[in-house]
C-alpha cells in the first residue's frame, strides 16, 4: 500500500490498551485507532448487524476507504475481504 503512495489506519471499537497489546504482538505496519462508541464506524457505514452461526449481533463490518491527496474519498469497499481490500485499494491508488 505504501509503495503505491498510500497509508493505512485501522479503526476498532476495542479499547486503546487492547489495541496496543494486539499491535505490539502482531507488529502491524500501521496505526490502530480506538472508536469505543463506534461513532466513526457508524458514520462510514462500517458498524452494523452481523450474523455468525445463527447468532445476530452488532459489530464492525470490514471495510476500506481510499482518500485522494485532497482528502476526498475516491473508493469505498464495504464487506470486503482482507486480501481483496489491499488489492482494490492499491489499484485505486495507482489509477
Amino acid at each position: 500500500m505504501r509503495k503505491a503512495g498510500g497509508d493505512v489506519v485501522g479503526i476498532s471499537p476495542d479499547p486503546v490498551e487492547k489495541l496496543k497489546k494486539w499491535h505490539d504482538k502482531e507488529a502491524f505496519g500501521f496505526d490502530l485507532l480506538s472508536d469505543p462508541d463506534h461513532k466513526i464506524l457508524e458514520k462510514y457505514g462500517a458498524w452494523g448487524e452481523k450474523k455468525n452461526y445463527g447468532r445476530t449481533y452488532m459489530g464492525v463490518i470490514r471495510s476500506h476507504w481510499v482518500m485522494g491527496p485532497d482528502g476526498k474519498i475516491i473508493d469505498e469497499q464495504l464487506k470486503v475481504s482482507p486480501v481483496k481490500s489491499v488489492e482494490l485499494g492499491v489499484a485505486r491508488l495507482v489509477e
